[in-house]
């Protein structure tokens, strides 16, 4: 899921993320967007969720997706999203992104959903179960951002599409009904480093690629591998020179490093000057394993204590079911239900 800000009549904007509990989180997860969401409770409202009902458009073991969605959960706290200042819930908890997502099905054209860019690729990775959830998802994700009545949209580029059918839908109901949902404006957030897979350095850091991957509670010894094996260039020059169109390996490892260690390209170059990628990467991995190890230490930590992890949840979707609910109850008189 994207990030969503929106106005209130509080002086605080309101902003909603959530990602699939469908593996687990890795570097790019945390540095191109969880670490900063953290430092935004101050300025803004904020709802993060972890997003198991979209992980089912893929068969899922039951107890592997339980037991991801509780570390997802200790992960994200232990990444700074304090439970005090966000509201962190489990998006299935939560029955009225369900239940407008089903309404929004309704009102979402079959040419829109069968124009999706990640529909066709998923239908190819997954060709022995297209099935209609996997159809028809974009509308719930429509539902987890129009029940919070956002104004604004970040548009990047996986969920741009998306982003722009969450327009339309909710232009076509108002149309219909009056003024029911807010129309999102697209919206550029500031966001922090574009991670690229170590082994595929022209494709995002992905955990359908495991190798090119690093998870954040990965052992530190199969961290470092990753950061040994990994792509660079094949040209003979062997320097540490930030160049992404003719060295995109090399731009991948100097972008992790100087996200994990505040240092510009050009401390980075100066400090690796004279030197071959055989140092430059066993360093970057020892980096990264140490901005780690406080999150790793403090999740695990977090998921021995499962009683405080289920208040955390338990709260959350209470807060959330109440902002939810304002918009559903809406939505639900305007297309006659009668009211519970």
């Amino acid at each position: 899921m994207s990030e969503v800000i929106t106005d209130t009549a509080a002086p605080k904007k309101r902003m909603l993320s959530g990602i699939q509990p469908s593996g687990d989180l890795h570097l790019g997860n945390y540095l191109g967007a969880i670490r900063n969401w953290g430092a935004r409770s101050d300025t803004y409202e904020c709802f993060y969720f972890m997003a198991d009902l979209h992980t089912i458009t893929v068969r899922q073991n039951p107890a592997d997706l339980r037991r991801r969605t509780l570390e997802q959960l200790a992960q994200y706290i232990a990444c700074g999203l304090d439970p005090e200042k966000n509201t962190l819930f489990i998006q299935s908890h939560v029955h009225q992104h369900a239940e407008l997502g089903w309404v929004l099905n309704c009102y979402t054209m079959f040419g829109e959903l069968s124009r999706m860019t990640q529909f066709k690729d998923k239908s190819a990775k997954h060709a022995e179960n297209v099935n209609g959830g996997l159809f028809t998802y974009p509308s719930l994700m429509a539902a987890d951002i129009l029940l919070y009545q956002p104004d604004l949209v970040p548009v990047g580029h996986d969920q741009k599409q998306h982003c722009e059918l969450t327009r339309d839908v909710a232009k076509r109901f108002n149309g219909i009904y009056g003024d029911v949902f807010k129309i999102p404006e697209p919206y550029i957030p500031e966001t922090g480093a574009r991670i690229m897979s170590l082994n595929a350095p022209d494709t995002k850091m992905s955990k359908s690629i495991p190798e090119g991957c690093v998870f954040l509670m990965e052992k530190p010894e199969d961290i470092q591998r990753k950061f040994k094996r990994a792509i660079t260039d094949s040209d003979t020059e062997n320097c540490v020179r930030f160049d992404p169109e003719n060295k995109p390996g090399v731009a991948n490892l100097m972008s992790i490093y100087s996200a994990v260690t505040g240092k510009t390209y050009a401390q980075i170059e100066e400090e690796f000057a004279g030197c071959g990628y055989g140092k430059f990467k066993p360093v970057v991995g020892d980096a990264v394993i140490e901005h780690l190890r406080p999150i790793r230490e403090e999740a695990s930590r977090l998921m021995k204590d499962k009683a405080y992890l289920e208040s955390v949840y338990r709260s959350g979707a209470e807060k959330a079911s109440f902002v939810a609910e304002k918009t559903l109850r809406k939505v639900y008189k305007k297309v006659g239900f009668v009211a519970r």
